[in-house]
């Protein structure tokens, strides 16, 4: 089968590289532009550039695609079986959608309906759900409306973060998708319309948020910490400046009785309290311009006082 991939960052990666080792036919990977990254804000080229640069695939990055004819007319010429799009990272065009005999395949890291969208992973866990998944999906106009291919199940964790669960949900959406394109061939995969009326959505995070309503219960808040991992993170306000939460949990009910943002110092343990009387422990904290650090280590060198407020 002859495949043109589209993929831009690392998620991608795995699933270029089981194609390629899979005996798939991939004349052409599409990629987004290479963009200024790190300290020294260089071009860096993509995760899926390299690995595609490195197996010797040609390489294209346009900047659009709807109304780019030298990019279509290179599609057109290769004549794919199919599209394969991961992470790309632009809206697919009808003229794309309508190119492959099998059409254009997503994978798609939640288990649709639930979590359309830019960021399914994070916002899965930022809703407190115990298990995610993959499902590959065909492309259609709308956004992630397409009619299911194959899905596979990842519970998460209490330990898991967006960052522990994405090179899981990666790898298996790249097993997931050799899978799916081997039964298209041989036809024993059938496309399943999604029930629409069970939809979700996974918008695009913005950086706010990453901050903490303490009005909402210590779960809720823990849910979003693990979520909204490595950005926007989750963040509040203490003494006037910036104080990041890297690590928390969330206690038994009745544990202290605080209102929302009241700050206690119990034990050794900094604790505050969020909506329903419900309670946080922070374990560790970054305060504006200083380097993570423990509860421990906050409580001795900023010495809070019981009462004071998160906001």
């Amino acid at each position: 089968m002859r495949v043109v991939f589209c993929g831009t960052p690392q998620f991608a990666v795995p699933s270029l590289r089981a194609l390629l080792d899979s005996g798939f036919e991939i004349p052409l990977v599409v990629s987004q532009p290479d963009r200024p990254s790190g300290r020294g804000m260089q071009i860096t080229p993509t995760p899926v550039k390299e690995l595609a640069l490195s197996r010797g695939v040609e390489v294209m990055q346009p900047e659009k695609i709807k109304n780019n004819q030298e990019f279509r007319a290179r599609l057109e010429a290769i004549r794919p079986d199919a599209i394969v799009v991961v992470a790309y990272g632009r809206i697919i065009p009808q003229w794309m959608i309508d190119l492959p005999r099998f059409g254009n395949i997503n994978g798609h890291a939640s288990l649709l309906p639930k979590y359309r969208g830019a960021a399914p992973i994070q916002w899965a866990i930022a809703m407190g759900e115990t298990v995610t998944g993959v499902t590959t999906m065909r492309i259609d106009a709308g956004l992630d409306t397409g009619d299911m291919l194959l899905k596979r199940e990842l519970p998460i964790t209490a330990d898991d973060t967006a960052l522990t669960i994405a090179p899981k949900l990666a790898q298996i959406t790249a097993e997931l998708l050799v899978e799916t394109l081997r039964g298209l061939e041989d036809g024993t995969v059938t496309p399943t319309p999604q029930d629409h009326s069970e939809a979700t959505l996974a918008p695009i995070l913005k950086k706010e948020d990453g901050q903490i309503d303490f009005q909402r219960t210590a779960t809720d808040i823990w849910n979003r910490l693990r979520g909204f991992q490595p950005w926007p993170g989750a963040y509040c306000t203490y003494r006037g400046k910036k104080l990041s939460v890297t690590a928390a949990r969330s206690l038994p009910s009745g544990t202290a009785v605080l209102e929302a943002g009241e700050l206690r110092v119990d034990c050794g343990q900094m604790l505050v309290g969020c909506g329903q009387l419900s309670t946080l422990e922070l374990l560790e904290v970054q305060p504006e311009g200083k380097k993570r650090m423990s509860a421990k280590d906050f409580l001795n060198g900023y010495k809070p006082t019981n009462g004071e407020r998160l906001q």
